[in-house]
């Protein structure tokens, strides 16, 4: 069954330019709220025809010293430094030195996937398995080593894996691809990946402040200069985020793996404005170059990519206020974002250094750059009650909510989100591969009220029972098992739960 985390940003009051209101106290109004709720930590830059509207740092770099972030700060641009990449790609097919079309294995032999192109691994739509499909397999035999993309090929070889499905059939978002690419890079070129980069894209486009970072470095450095640190939410009842690279399974899974092609450069806000001016001027790429890259490429049936994805970039499927093409990027406590309006010539590039929520806040903030009606973030009810609840009990936790229930102006009330809370107190879930904790009272407190919220909830009713169950309360648990498959009789994982309960 689905035990889903929903997004924290849900919404209120609508917010909108109104005469004589100006474009950068809208956006500033909309980026307080969120920082006022503790869901924004980082930097922002807003740009409309190559011009400032707005720019403005916030949070912390580093929430142990409590060294703010600042506007010249360097931080992990992740998955936006698949463009570097990408752009790399289309250069040397510019040159005339690759087609995209061509097959991976003309410029890599050896690779053994015959069937998949350039242009496959540009779009996600190669089938290609994740690294760890072929790696982890030696990760295990080899702990202390870190493999890098001189490994890639005779790994691929020696431990080959099926594809997820025949190239161009479907489409699914992955790093492998661009590993794959950073190869080529080098194969055409002969030059190393990041020479390449700073030589034919860094340095042409003026970004002196951008530069490769292998990830076993960026997450395991415990002090770095002028560097934003990635921080998470270990748990929804937390109130205070961790480094985290102080988490030993995040160290010990980059230490191992070294590839690079697709997540490891940093760079400041002001340096990918650089970039951003640098493809409006076809300084790196031609227009023509441009405009292909902007399409989304088209399955095997003829049908696009449901990710939308060009050739290095992802388009927004709304057009109302122009031709949207962005990229995000995500890692262990960060996210970050370049979205940019190529018809009206406006760029929003941001960071975030504690949540996942990069894409969404630049969509917003383009949306009321164009005048647009985009509704003020809320609080989380869900991680308030929880904490109460952690920290001062039931009754005190229980007085909370029901106060911030009535609170419509301030605070939002999710179903998923109670839901997933009953679940963190379990402890059922532990990416972080931490010691486990299992506060078994608070998640049948949390999960009774949630089916006191939403009494129509067949999930809410399932997810208590399990929670009884856990707890030691089975008589308790076969009443809220039935009382979920009444209100779904297709809840199968609860018909067989109940069935071995009865037994």
């Amino acid at each position: 069954m689905s035990k889903k985390i929903w997004a924290l940003c849900f919404f209120i009051a609508i917010v909108q330019a109104v005469p004589g209101q100006s474009k950068q106290k809208v956006i500033d109004d909309y980026i307080s709220a969120l920082v006022e709720n503790q869901q924004f930590s980082g930097n922002i830059l807003v740009i409309e025809k190559n011009k400032i509207v707005y720019e403005k740092s916030f949070g912390h770099s580093d929430y142990t010293t409590k060294a703010p972030n600042s506007l010249n700060i360097t931080f992990p641009i992740a998955s936006i430094s698949k463009l570097l990449t990408a752009t790399a790609i289309l250069q040397l097919k510019e040159k005339g030195l690759l087609q995209i079309t061509d097959p991976v294995i003309q410029y890599l032999p050896g690779f053994p996937y015959a069937g998949i192109s350039i242009r496959h691994l540009l779009s996600h739509t190669s089938g290609l398995p994740p690294y760890n499909a072929f790696f982890d397999k030696y990760r295990k035999e080899n702990p202390g080593k870190t493999f890098t993309n001189r490994d890639f090929i005779p790994g691929v070889i020696s431990n080959k894996q099926p594809v997820i499905y025949e190239p161009g059939e479907k489409g699914n978002y992955d790093n492998i691809n661009y590993l794959v690419l950073a190869l080529i890079i080098e194969k055409v070129s002969g030059e190393s990946y990041g020479t390449y980069i700073k030589k034919n894209i860094l340095a042409p486009a003026g970004m002196k402040e951008t530069t490769l970072f292998p990830l076993p470095e960026q997450f395991t450095k415990k002090k770095i200069k002028n560097y934003a640190f990635p921080h998470v939410y270990l748990h929804l009842y937390d109130t205070a985020p961790v480094k985290s690279n102080s988490i030993p399974y995040v160290r010990e899974y980059w230490h191992s793996y070294g590839f690079n092609g697709f997540a490891d450069y940093v760079s400041t806000v002001r340096d990918l404005w650089k970039f951003d001016i640098s493809l409006y001027n076809n300084i790196l790429l031609k227009k023509q170059t441009l405009a292909e890259a902007y399409q989304p490429v088209k399955l095997n049936n003829g049908e696009y990519n449901p990710g939308l994805f060009g050739l290095g970039w992802e388009i927004e499927k709304d057009s109302s206020i122009g031709k949207m093409v962005y990229h995000s990027g995500a890692a262990m406590g960060l996210s970050s974002v370049i979205l940019r309006n190529v018809t009206n010539n406006q760029t929003i590039i941001l960071f975030d250094n504690m949540h996942f929520n990069a894409h969404e806040n630049a969509t917003n903030i383009i949306m009321l750059l164009n005048g647009r009606k985009v509704d003020k973030p809320k609080k989380s009810i869900a991680k308030v009650y929880g904490n109460v609840l952690l920290h001062k009990g039931a009754k005190a936790a229980k007085e909370i909510l029901h106060e911030l229930i009535r609170d419509t102006a301030n605070y939002y009330l999710s179903e998923d989100e109670m839901n997933s809370l009953g679940y963190d107190f379990m402890g059922n879930s532990n990416p972080y591969r931490l010691p486990e904790q299992h506060f078994y009272k608070q998640a049948v407190e949390t999960l009774k009220m949630n089916v006191e919220l939403f009494p129509g909830s067949w999930n809410a009713y399932d997810s208590y029972g399990e929670a009884l169950l856990a707890n030691g309360q089975k008589d308790e648990a076969i009443k809220m098992y039935k009382k979920s498959v009444e209100l779904n009789p297709k809840n199968d994982n609860g018909k067989k739960i109940l069935q071995k309960l009865l037994e």
